[in-house]
């Protein structure tokens, strides 16, 4: 059975079937546990309805990069209130993203203004980092012994990886390792310790091969899986096994 760490069931892409894909496809398809991500205050009281009304769903909220310029003092206090609930474990998806032109000032403030507040509430955090290595970095040492989290879709150096895990961090890794140009990533499975590595898939969005450019769903984590098991040379059972175990463990769900 499959956790998938990472899923944005509330995008507009599953309006039409989301009610089948979380009420009857995804517990028959070996998938047993979903983190749902937030990436703004609409899509963090999404993520947690979606939560509320599927056993097996549970929620992450905050505001990504992209959301950084609209993020306010309110939304924090929101965030707060929501990860009173029990059903919401993680605060998240937060970080940085250098690839486009969102301003640099702004998602530093947002990003280290939401891992204080994990840090206050006492939750781990679900990192968005992309082409901003280094500032990303020198946050995460700032917080080190108050935070920790993952990094998810993980695109970083091996170097980054061996600091992250002796901090105490997981790396995420989903649909990207499957691609032919991946390039970074197979070197970073390959050491990896087992123990801190999470499945996901980030749907919609990055579907493994053969299903790259279309719209992705947890059915399609067995394909990470088989691929991350052939770099490792373990069996996808016990992938599968592994990081569901850690997901557990890093977002203390019984």
């Amino acid at each position: 059975m499959y956790f998938d760490t990472h899923a944005h069931y509330d995008d507009p892409r599953f309006d039409n079937d989301r009610g089948e894909l979380l009420g009857h496809l995804l517990p028959e398809g070996n998938v047993s546990l979903v983190m749902n991500c937030g990436c703004s205050r609409a899509s963090s009281l999404a993520s947690l309805a979606l939560a509320q009304a599927y056993d097996y769903v549970y929620a992450a909220v905050g505001s990504h990069p992209d959301d950084c310029q609209n993020m306010t003092a309110a939304d924090l206090d929101c965030y707060a209130a929501l990860a009173g609930n029990a059903r919401v474990k993680a605060i998240g998806e937060i970080g940085l993203d250098y690839h486009y032109d969102e301003p640099r000032e702004a998602q530093l403030r947002c990003f280290e203004q939401q891992l204080a507040l994990a840090a206050e509430l006492g939750l781990p955090v679900i990192v968005h980092e992309r082409e901003a290595h280094g500032d990303a970095m020198a946050l995460v040492r700032k917080f080190a012994g108050r935070v920790r989290g993952v990094f998810h879709c993980y695109s970083g150096s091996l170097e980054q990886a061996k600091e992250l895990v002796q901090l105490g961090w997981y790396l995420g890794f989903g649909g990207a390792v499957t691609f032919k140009n991946a390039r970074r990533a197979p070197e970073v499975l390959q050491w990896l310790p087992l123990e801190r590595l999470l499945l996901e898939t980030d749907c919609p969005y990055m579907a493994p091969e053969p299903h790259r450019g279309h719209r992705n769903d947890s059915r399609w984590l067995p394909l990470v899986a088989q691929r991350i098991a052939q770099l490792r040379a373990l069996e996808p059972e016990r992938v599968a096994e592994a990081t569901k175990i850690n997901g557990k463990i890093l977002f203390s769900i019984e």
